[in-house]
């Protein structure tokens, strides 16, 4: 993955996984939460160049500021899994700003936010190696992702 620096505006940003997501990499997202923030979404893509919509979906997560949760899910074959919410607490704020770091583990990848243990989720796609890009989009500005 590249290391990009100062995003404006985010829409929608795209970076390449070099040769897949394995155990023992780290994903650093860092940014500023809006002022006035609705939802921002975090999605590790299987496979994303052909543009097929329905394609796996290693990791989808998910925060709300309306309802403060975060919710994490996974597409096999077209199909979502059961969603998972629990957290032990709500992190975010408008205006503030972040650093969110996944952690993939041989098991599960872990979510980390300010160096704090925010929740984990289990690997569902095997191997890891199919989820080949990370997508950013929603009420946020990115200010770097390596």
């Amino acid at each position: 993955m590249t290391e990009n620096d100062r995003y404006t505006n985010l829409g929608n940003y795209v970076g390449e996984i070099k040769g897949g997501l394995k155990p023992t990499m780290k994903i650093t997202i860092m940014g500023v939460i809006s002022l006035n923030p609705e939802s921002f979404s975090l999605t590790l893509l299987c496979d994303p160049i052909d543009g097929n919509p329905n394609k796996d979906v290693g990791l989808f997560l998910a925060v709300s500021f309306t309802e403060k949760s975060i919710i994490r899910n996974s597409r096999i074959d077209g199909k979502w899994g059961e969603e998972e919410n629990e957290i032990p607490y709500f992190p975010f704020t408008a205006g503030e700003s972040f650093k969110m770091e996944l952690l993939c583990e041989h098991e599960q990848i872990r979510v980390l936010l300010d160096g704090r243990q925010l929740c984990s989720f289990s690997h569902r796609v095997q191997p890891t190696q199919r989820m080949t890009a990370l997508k950013v989009s929603g009420d946020l500005k990115l200010t770097k992702v390596a």
